[in-house]
């Protein structure tokens, strides 16, 4: 298989598995226990914790674990709007992740809600984003690379904006980290370890000083009294290595994402599109389409190129994606798009090779 979902997830880096397996065997204690087994186990949550912070990279604030991003946003959004009820009304972009979609829909029984739309090129446009943004807006969610045409928001002036009316902002990291430095301005970001090399079913909310949200879940305590649940030590962990690992090769992957980048888009063609803004973009997310070709049965032909149609959280729904649609293409258009992500253990033969194979499969559509 040639591997070209670097959005939906990422290889496990050998060093995030390595610091993991300890705390998969003897060392099994609970970390919220205190004999001196438990103790331990909190300490390298600790590390982790450390590690994950540096590579936020942001100041004065603290990072929180949670099971996934997309619990992090959740409670980011919603324990907001309860920790701040003299504010009522919640302003995001039309292009976010689900996870930001639907829990603002939710919230609209009892908020008022903005959608912002964005250009052909997937920016918001930051005047009509001002001319949102009031007094009574408690909060801005922002993507900072979008997770299915890699185009970056202009987080750090879309801060600005809503701390000018007194609103916090939310960034949703989920494809920034370890990939594009996080600038500052936000007051609260979520991440995933396994967008970066690291395990499944972890995450994390970095939360700035005085902007803690209400807590989501309840119970122990655990997590500052702000997330309740025992934490797994391999996860945490694991996390932790990969978030390291991140900062410290950022440059060298980028310079690697790069040239993969390069290659690929000398070998697609004139028949293909690339979706989303090309100068605005973490240049590992290559969206793209072609006139007529059904991009369903394109992935049927090239099943063992793993590629996408869009955000793997949306899979299988049927519907074209909501992204594409708000870039203004028609359901035509967005259907006839694949997502190809590539990233540091990628190699640029195996890139070169799955795109000719995949310009064969949709010449013989007859497009």
């Amino acid at each position: 298989m040639i591997y070209l979902d670097y959005q939906a997830t990422t290889p496990l880096a050998p060093e995030a598995r390595e610091a993991m397996e300890p705390w998969l065997g003897e060392q099994f204690a609970n970390p919220h226990s205190p004999y001196t087994a438990g103790r331990m186990a909190a300490a390298a949550i600790s590390v982790a914790r450390d590690q994950l912070s540096d590579a936020i990279g942001l100041p004065g604030g603290q990072a929180v674990f949670t099971g996934s991003a997309t619990e992090a946003i959740n409670w980011a959004i919603r324990g907001t709007m309860e920790k701040r009820p003299e504010r009522s009304h919640i302003v995001t972009i039309a292009t976010e992740h689900a996870a930001v979609l639907d829990t603002v829909e939710w919230l609209g029984r009892r908020h008022d809600v903005t959608i912002l739309p964005v250009d052909s090129n997937g920016l918001v446009d930051l005047d009509q984003l001002r001319e949102a943004v009031s007094e009574r807006t408690a909060l801005v969610a922002a993507m900072l690379v979008n997770n299915e045409i890699g185009v970056i928001q202009p987080v750090d002036r879309i801060a600005e904006i809503a701390h000018s009316k007194g609103a916090w902002m939310l960034c949703d990291a989920v494809q920034g980290l370890g990939r594009i430095p996080i600038p500052e301005g936000p007051d609260l970001v979520a991440v995933s370890g396994h967008k970066i090399h690291g395990p499944k079913a972890i995450g994390a909310l970095w939360m700035r000083e005085g902007c803690e949200p209400a807590p989501l879940i309840h119970g122990g305590g655990q997590e500052a009294g702000l997330r309740s649940g025992t934490l797994s030590p391999a996860l945490c962990v694991g996390f932790g290595a990969a978030a390291k690992l991140a900062g410290s090769k950022q440059s060298e992957d980028r310079a690697h994402v790069a040239q993969l980048w390069e290659a690929a888009t000398a070998v697609l063609g004139p028949e293909w599109t690339i979706n989303g803004d090309i100068q605005n973009r973490y240049r590992g997310n290559l969206n793209i389409r072609r006139e007529g070709l059904d991009a369903a049965r394109l992935l049927e032909e090239c099943r063992d190129i793993a590629m996408s149609l869009g955000s793997a959280c949306a899979s299988g729904s049927g519907r074209p994606s909501h992204v594409l649609r708000a870039l203004g293409l028609s359901d035509r258009e967005a259907r006839s798009s694949i997502r190809l992500g590539f990233g540091r253990y990628t190699d640029k033969g195996d890139l070169t090779e799955a795109i000719g194979r995949i310009n064969e499969a949709a010449r013989k559509q007859g497009v």
